[in-house]
């Protein structure tokens, strides 16, 4: 798995988040062990190449993305931000997102993509129950 990047070392950057039984964690900072008996998610783990997340359709649709290296750790935080919470505000996005640093896009591409991804898993909510 290549996804996870290593960036500061210091929790301060996200470029390693995961999610530990669906909640964003800093990685580099969390010994395997404390993974043993736990659900460990990587971006890998966030859609299939033939089936995309939301998220990670989102992130291509709305340019999410320039370098690409703090996407992984975004990606995670956004997912677990819609499980949690499926219709944020902008600021509720800003909040969820505020422990990953970005140093190419602004941030409003990336919030963009949040809410398409939001708009795509209530569409997708709306059709199940229909």
């Amino acid at each position: 798995m290549t996804g996870t990047h290593l960036g500061c070392d210091t929790t301060s950057c996200g470029a390693c988040t995961v999610l530990l039984d669906g909640v964003p964690v800093k990685s580099c900072t969390l010994f395997g062990i404390q993974t043993e008996g736990h659900e460990l998610t990587t971006v890998e783990g966030l859609g299939w190449p033939s089936e995309l997340h939301p998220v990670q359709e989102g992130f291509t649709e709305e340019h999410g993305l320039q370098c690409g290296f703090c996407t992984p750790g975004m990606m995670l935080t956004a997912a677990a931000l819609l499980e949690d919470n499926p219709d944020p505000s902008d600021d509720d996005i800003r909040w969820a997102i505020s422990g990953n640093l970005c140093r190419c896009t602004g941030y409003q591409n990336i919030i963009n993509s949040v809410k398409w991804a939001a708009r795509k898993m209530a569409a997708q909510r709306t059709a199940v129950s229909a």
